[in-house]
């Protein structure tokens, strides 16, 4: 039935309309989903084994939801699209600020509305899409924000003495009436704030100044937290997350595939990014490590936490610096190499929270030490262990292209080359070349010189060739005449 036409009290009594509260709505539909196994929380990867589970059956089960983890963990996101297991429409009195239930009303107007007009009430339809408030704690929120408060300017117009009712201004909560409302980062809520919430989440009323108000509100509350008070802010009161039914603790992805797929679906790339510009798996998957290194990195403030925005603004720029040589160069098309991921650093400094040892390092360094150390664990992916190879001389796959470093010669890769400088560079080291034709015999013309790079790069971390960070790539020299030229430096 087309619910829509109808458009008074009576006609909504006659269709046998029934109103059920907004927990019950989102369990109806939820039930409904599950039956079906139609798809649910689009576009959220890595939960469907953890996460996902556990908010169901706190649907399930009616209750208030506190979502409990780090930066970065699509907590809002996942709150957002509860909205879809709402009804597309539910009926109001037309003209209630609190969306009231024509078949039960709570507020003064509604009440009155009906007194007065019977089943002859207007009603109008709310989209599900209306019926999400969000709400960031700050600080400065007030009382009278979330709730509400006397208006003297009403009171004055409507000539009303501060006993009625009608002088109040409702709060963001009382205007979510029958909808879903969020408190992000509740920790940062004050104190007695948090304290003002009590008898919503339990005796489901609010009270306003000295009114005798009892306004039966039914509202799914969803709350997000970050587990640890890592910038000195405030805490959850603990009869408050006493009232709060269901803690879901989120994470960050577990696998380097899981990160890609929302680094790919979250990276917002132009069209002719999409188009001329080709990055290998191999790229996609350093990027995603970088992430994973910064997790467990002695530099970084785990309470912290790293976000999954550190690898989707680390891509997003990796492409563009991509981009930029080649509009430079004047090429149609390019491919994506490591001396690109220079231009990640800004993407990481800005997104990592460094502990003591790490500002002493310095964010730029960290960030290098990161991008060292992925290339490090992707490395033995594509190539034998170096410090193992070094040690069968004879059979040391290596061996040439440390010979040509430790003769004196130096390379140095910058990501301004053009596609023809950067492969003549790079063909310029001494059995480089072989080494990949051998370890790598199928791989294309383009992976073939992105692997001849890395193989530099991971002899580097593997300390059997020296790396130096220029301004716009890397340069490769022998490692002990590296060293004794620092020695040099340190004894002038």
């Amino acid at each position: 039935m087309d619910y829509k036409n109808i458009k008074t009290l009576g006609e909504l009594k006659a269709s046998k309309y029934k109103s059920i509260s907004v927990k019950d709505e989102l369990r109806k539909n939820l039930i409904k989903q599950l039956q079906t196994k139609s798809e649910g929380f689009e576009g959220i990867l890595g939960y469907n084994d953890t996460v996902i589970p556990e908010l169901q059956t706190a649907i399930l089960s009616r209750h208030n939801i506190l979502l409990l983890g780090l930066r970065g963990q699509a907590k809002t996101r996942i709150a957002r699209l509860m909205v879809n297991l709402l009804d597309e429409y539910i009926p109001y009195v037309e003209g209630s600020e609190i969306f009231d239930d024509p078949l039960h009303p709570i507020s003064w107007y509604a009440k009155q509305q009906i007194l007065i007009h019977g089943d002859n009430t207007a009603i109008g339809w709310q989209h599900r899409s209306e019926r999400y408030t969000e709400k960031l704690a700050t600080p400065d929120v007030t009382v009278a924000d979330l709730i509400g408060d006397v208006d003297p300017i009403k009171a004055a117009n409507l000539k009303l003495t501060y006993n009625d009712e009608r002088v109040i201004h409702f709060g963001l909560i009382p205007r979510a009436h029958r909808s879903i409302f969020v408190i992000n980062e509740l920790p940062d809520l004050q104190a007695r704030i948090q304290v003002a919430l009590f008898n919503m989440l339990q005796e489901k009323d609010i009270q306003i100044r000295g009114f005798k108000l009892r306004l039966p509100l039914d509202i799914q509350f969803v709350f997000t937290a970050n587990p640890e008070d890592y910038t000195n802010r405030g805490s959850i009161v603990t009869p408050l997350k006493d009232r709060i039914e269901s803690q879901i603790l989120t994470h960050y992805p577990k696998t380097l595939q899981i990160s890609g797929e929302i680094t790919a679906q979250e990276a917002k790339l132009s069209p002719e990014q999409r188009k001329n510009i080709h990055v290998d798996t191999l790229i996609k998957d350093l990027i995603e490590q970088v992430a994973f290194e910064a997790r467990s990195s002695e530099f970084i403030d785990q309470k912290s936490g790293v976000s999954a925005r550190l690898t989707i603004s680390a891509f997003e720029n990796l492409m563009s610096t991509a981009e930029r040589r080649m509009l430079i160069k004047g090429e149609k098309n390019t491919e994506v190499r490591l001396s690109d991921l220079i231009g990640i650093i800004p993407a990481i400094t800005g997104k990592i929270e460094l502990v003591y040892e790490g500002e002493l390092e310095g964010a730029s360094k960290v960030a290098h030490t990161l991008i060292g150390k992925a290339i490090k664990k992707l490395y033995p992916r594509y190539f034998p262990d170096p410090g193992k190879a070094i040690k069968q001389k004879a059979a040391n796959p290596y061996l040439r292209v440390i010979e040509w470093f430790t003769e004196g010669n130096t390379l140095d890769i910058s990501d301004d080359l053009s596609s023809a400088q950067y492969k003549k560079e790079l063909l310029k080291v001494d059995g480089l070349e072989e080494l990949i034709s051998n370890l790598h015999p199928k791989a294309t013309e383009n992976q073939h010189y992105l692997l001849m790079e890395l193989a530099l790069h991971g002899l580097a971390e593997y300390s059997q060739l020296s790396k130096k960070y220029l301004d716009s790539g890397y340069g490769f020299s022998d490692m002990f005449d590296s060293l004794f030229n620092i020695n040099s430096e340190s004894e002038d």
